[in-house]
């Protein structure tokens, strides 16, 4: 018999159970590795927008519209400087009247869905278009709207329009703003 004979029952049971906790408490040990990685980000250009020319309708008689068209040197210039090439979302709050500077008389002007164009070659002159979009809509500007093109980091929109007098318009100068919202829209 082995040696395992020789010892009384109580020690092979001690014998056993070590052998048998060491079996069950023995776990695989396995290999690990750390890796470093990293983030970053680019922030583009701010956006910068300024409206450059009013839309002027200079005189206007009593009872007798007058439109002035979006490639007309009298057409209204916003300008818009940021990345160039980048997506942009465009909003623009078009007023319904004109006023006199103390608001008793108020004129109707009104915008049609080809009243304006926007040119991403860096020109501000509404008489020589370069590229862009053209004749659109000021009350839905195309979502592909760009600042400019890749390279260039200005676009400009020129905005036509139409004052609408009534026969007993009040004589004065008559005013309304046109608000310009662009933002980034990450494309």
């Amino acid at each position: 018999m082995g040696k395992l004979s020789t010892l009384s029952s109580a020690a092979r049971l001690i014998v056993l159970s070590v052998a048998v906790l060491g079996l069950l408490g023995s776990s695989a040990v396995y290999a690990q590795d750390v890796a470093v990685g990293s983030a970053t980000a680019t922030v583009q250009a701010v956006l910068s927008v300024t409206a450059t020319s009013a839309l002027a309708f200079s005189t206007v008689y009593q009872g007798i519209p007058k439109s002035i068209a979006n490639n007309n040197a009298s057409a209204g210039v916003f300008t818009i400087t940021g990345q160039g090439g980048a997506g942009v979302a465009v909003y623009m709050q078009l007023p319904d009247y004109l006023s006199t500077a103390t608001g008793d008389d108020r004129m109707v002007i009104a915008f049609s869905t080809s009243d304006a164009s926007m040119d991403s070659t860096s020109n501000t002159d509404p008489t020589s278009f370069g590229s862009g979009w053209q004749n659109t809509d000021p009350h839905n500007f195309p979502a592909a709207t760009t600042v400019g093109t890749v390279g260039q980091n200005q676009s400009a929109i020129f905005l036509g329009g139409k004052v609408i007098p009534t026969v007993d318009q009040a004589a004065g100068a008559y005013t309304g703003d046109i608000v310009l919202t662009v933002a980034y829209n990450g494309s």
